[in-house]
């Protein structure tokens, strides 16, 4: 299972606000969860999407795409995997972990 960040920027809109865009993603995404494909977590400045890698592939295209759909000429796409294969790794299974530290 790997972990990615992943910020999608719609590049000339007519408006500095780019809710609209994001909300357009996140109604992808949640396709991608009902599948069972993904879990995800939309953050004031990112999504983290949890998955298999292959899976998580598919999904950023599809999210990357999304501003091309909505007429949008330029999007730049920042991705970055945490991909670790010697154990399970969720995106609650991290916080959780920082949080036993702090309890210490």
């Amino acid at each position: 299972m790997a972990i990615a960040d992943v910020t999608i920027i719609p590049i000339g809109t007519s408006s500095p606000s780019v809710s609209a865009h994001v909300a357009g993603i996140q109604r992808i995404l949640e396709e991608y969860r009902s599948g069972g494909k993904i879990e995800y977590q939309l953050t004031p400045m990112n999504t983290l999407i949890e998955g298999e890698l292959q899976d998580l592939f598919e999904v950023i295209q599809a999210i990357h795409e999304a501003p091309f759909q909505e007429g949008i000429s330029r999007v730049a796409t920042n991705i970055r995997i945490d991909d670790r294969r010697d154990k399970k790794t969720t995106l609650q299974g991290k916080l959780e972990s920082v949080r036993r530290h702090l309890d210490t």
